[in-house]
């Protein structure tokens, strides 16, 4: 029978003191600077993060000025327009707490309707779009990681450190020609029980099989030059993903990438626009979740333990069968 290591008041209390270290070392490692961030955008600025692209964004349409607009599913294009909008330059960074609503997720023990990650973005030089800037950063993400589990077992002795010093990086085509006759959430799973923790690169692209590892938007994500950062996650004994980061696309790379999906409709977009006129610089940014990161170090069985969201009712009593408890 699965048993918390904290009490309710303690997992409130600890949840701060995870996302206040979180936050601060994030900032402080890439030379992030903190922005207020949109919850809706309008629809025909070609700003909203389309993930796979087969979910539906929450929509509204705005009495007085007639507009309709979207809630965001993140942030991934309009953190490269206001790195232009703010001034920032070379070697600078910014970051936002996002909060989305995905209507479509199914709806489990780590999956939620309701979003909350650290969007961030950070302007690097044409020619870093190279491998060595994804790795070393993913690197430098990774160490906080370390660090908040020494952190949160210093605080809370129950809690174990689990995370393996070194981190593991593989291709998704490597992944696939080791584990052949998996699907890819197997072989991900598969992996992460060898290795304890690693980036996976290259989601979104064809593999040798055809098909890609994952979905991933074609337009802002490099799909060579990006990827998940995977962890085993010892109590479901099951991969969970906490962040997912690139390079992004320039405009020689973002029209390679529409016309493979056959998505070239967007280039009608402002933002796809000024994109391939090349008016916004190149960065490298991701996404990290916030609630996943509290569920994992915190070591809780279900997401809904550290955020507030909706779930059906079966699913309640299931879990409090459990001794789970949903806030």
């Amino acid at each position: 029978m699965y048993r918390s290591h904290l009490s309710i008041k303690e997992t409130q209390k600890a949840i701060k003191i995870v996302k206040v270290f979180f936050e601060h070392e994030l900032s402080e490692r890439l030379n992030l600077t903190r922005v207020s961030a949109p919850l809706f955008v309008e629809t025909t600025s070609g700003l909203n993060d389309d993930l796979s692209g087969i979910e539906r964004p929450v929509a509204f349409d705005i009495k007085d000025s007639q507009t309709e607009v979207e809630i965001v599913h993140s942030l991934a294009k309009w953190k490269r327009k206001a790195l232009k909008d703010y001034d920032f330059v070379l070697g600078e960074g910014l970051y936002t707490n996002m909060n989305a609503i995905r209507r479509d997720e199914v709806l489990d023990v780590i999956h939620s309707v309701y979003v909350d990650q650290w969007d961030w973005e950070k302007i690097i030089a044409p020619t870093d779009r190279k491998l060595v800037t994804l790795t070393e950063t993913v690197e430098t993400i990774y160490s906080i990681f370390l660090e908040a589990e020494i952190l949160i077992h210093s605080l809370y002795p129950s809690i174990k450190p689990t995370l393996p010093q070194q981190l593991t990086f593989a291709t998704s085509e490597e992944l696939l020609q080791r584990y052949p006759h998996l699907s890819s959430k197997e072989r991900e799973r598969a992996f992460a029980k060898e290795v304890g923790a690693y980036f996976l690169i290259g989601i979104g692209h064809p593999l040798s099989h055809g098909e890609p590892h994952d979905g991933r938007a074609p337009d802002y994500d490099d799909w060579t030059l990006n990827g998940d950062l995977l962890f085993y996650n010892p109590v479901h004994d099951d991969v969970l993903e906490l962040s997912s980061m690139g390079i992004r696309v320039d405009p020689e790379t973002l029209n390679s990438q529409l016309i493979h999906a056959e998505k070239t409709d967007k280039l009608l977009f402002p933002y796809h626009k000024s994109l391939m006129q090349g008016e916004y610089p190149q960065t490298i940014g991701g996404g990290i979740g916030q609630s996943r990161i509290c569920q994992f170090l915190l070591r809780k069985y279900h997401i809904g333990e550290v955020q507030m969201s909706v779930w059906p009712n079966e699913l309640r009593e299931d879990m409090k069968k459990q001794n789970v408890f949903i806030l």
